[in-house]
């Protein structure tokens, strides 16, 4: 079994190398995070019965309570949540949140969600998750820092809901929210007749307007953060904001294939983290 640094390390090595510059406490505790954020989407995500993702999503709200009453975690990676996160206080809600995420999935894939469902997506999906980053990295949950992970987290994940809209709608599920649909004209709320719409182009252009006001703020944010300790948040918001560019550039019309970065352009990534 991979340990949660060599997950790391396989899905994205320059992240890895960037995660460097902290602590090595709090490196296995990013890591330990990302595990479990990647763990639980992958649980979502899976073609599993319906009742079998909600007995798996009830054992780790289970575990979530015996790591916080300091019980023996009954799971590899409830054991690195044990050993690696709990020295940065880090709160036992935030967890439940990344589960709820989930959960929003189940019993059937959310499907053009309105506003609230939409924001509550965002924040367990990827804000939550760069709120705990924070709390670890700088040991505190100062307003500076939770601005930085609402921003942040929705640019990335709109650009990943914007990247993967065919993907997902061939799946069943169209993250898109109501408001933009409508707002677009979209005729149908069908993953499928939804991206096949003549209208989806402009659907994907509004959503796209929040994505880039995001990363521009978050870019902001992150210019007062001591760079040393934030290397691993400035490479997400380069590498994400490379990839909503080359979708920008060649045009919203263009659902597929997804957009891929090639080695020149994540060593552009790593460059630009490392030495701008």
């Amino acid at each position: 079994m991979l340990s949660v640094g060599d997950l790391v390390k396989k899905w994205q090595p320059s992240l890895f190398w960037c995660m460097r510059g902290v602590s090595k406490p709090k490196r296995e505790a990013l890591f330990t995070l990302f595990a479990f954020c990647r763990h639980i989407d992958s649980l979502a995500r899976s073609p599993m019965p319906v009742a079998e993702k909600k007995e798996l999503l009830k054992a780790w709200r289970e575990e979530l309570a015996n790591i916080y009453e300091k019980h023996i975690p009954a799971t590899n990676i409830g054991r690195k949540i044990y050993k690696n996160c709990l020295r940065f206080d880090l709160e036992q809600k935030k967890w439940a949140e990344l589960l709820d995420c989930a959960a929003l999935n189940v019993p059937k894939p959310m499907s053009a969600p309105k506003r609230p469902v939409f924001e509550q997506y965002l924040n367990s999906t990827a804000v939550v998750p760069f709120e705990l980053a924070l709390k670890i990295i700088s040991g505190k949950n100062s307003t500076a820092n939770i601005k930085l992970a609402k921003n942040l987290g929705r640019a990335v994940i709109i650009t990943l809901i914007l990247r993967d809209a065919k993907d997902d709608a061939k799946a069943g599920r169209l993250y898109l929210p109501q408001d933009i649909l409508e707002q677009a004209k979209i005729a149908s709320f069908e993953p499928m007749q939804a991206i096949e719409d003549s209208n989806f182009a402009c659907a994907r252009q509004l959503l796209a307007d929040e994505a880039e006001l995001a990363f521009y703020k978050a870019e902001r944010l992150l210019g007062k953060l001591p760079k040393k300790n934030t290397l691993a948040l400035r490479y997400v918001n380069n590498f994400f904001f490379l990839l909503f560019q080359t979708m920008q550039k060649r045009g919203w019309e263009v659902i597929s294939p997804k957009p891929r970065l090639n080695i020149y352009n994540r060593m552009r990534v790593l460059f630009r983290t490392l030495f701008k």
